[in-house]
């Protein structure tokens, strides 16, 4: 990677930070705590999100025609999006302790929190938590297919690709046939690092857990 492309990386992380940052300014003007996997409003604000919530009888009466005829093939996709996640799981599972790749997370991308929210009536939130689910399986698959792509074919196309991954920028460039392999092994010595510094990241929460409960 040329001192160029190191310098827009570094840029997007910088931009990534920033926006982190305004994240979580957000979050102060908006008076909410994130406690573990509940998140707690203040009271106030609780009580002007019950108020703007729809009741289920108004809800029905406002939802699009379209909405229902599409319905069933919306929420007929959760057989196959469940499936999905079954065997990515597996394939990680049992693939990527050989491979020495550490392990993805699935409660890094599979976020459902909107349960929270008040002001949303059951079906919204429904609604709203099968789409999290879906987008965060997606991210959650494409991490895993982003370790296996960087272990076996940390190529970038000769083309323009839309929506690459996180590893994508750091890729050899097409065509960059000088010492392949030598570099190809670099990108999985970087993953079998990344497998360490995750098991010890590991190792010292469980200790520190253990430590907190004594």
């Amino acid at each position: 990677m040329n001192s160029r492309i190191r310098q827009i990386v570094g840029q997007i992380i910088a931009l990534e930070n920033e926006l982190q940052k305004a994240v979580e300014e957000q979050q102060e003007h908006l008076r909410y705590l994130v406690d573990g996997k509940r998140i707690i409003f203040e009271q106030t604000i609780r009580k002007a999100h019950l108020k703007a919530r729809m009741s289920i009888f108004h809800w029905f009466l406002t939802v699009r025609p379209q909405n229902y005829l599409t319905a069933p093939a919306i929420y007929g996709m959760i057989v196959p999006l469940a499936l999905f996640d079954l065997c990515i799981s597996f394939y990680q599972l049992t693939c990527f302790p050989i491979y020495g790749v550490a392990r993805v997370r699935r409660a890094d991308y599979i976020v459902l929190d909107h349960q929270h929210l008040a002001y949303l009536n059951i079906i919204e939130k429904v609604d709203c938590m099968y789409c999290s689910y879906a987008v965060g399986l997606l991210g959650y698959a494409q991490e895993i297919t982003a370790r296996t792509e960087q272990y076996f074919c940390p190529i970038k196309h000769a083309r323009k690709v839309l929506g690459t991954h996180a590893r994508y920028a750091n890729f050899l460039a097409y065509g960059e046939a000088d010492d392949f392999h030598a570099k190809l092994e670099e990108f999985r010595a970087a993953l079998a690092k990344e497998a360490r510094q995750a098991s010890k990241s590991r190792t010292c929460g469980a200790k520190n857990a253990s430590d907190s409960t004594e």
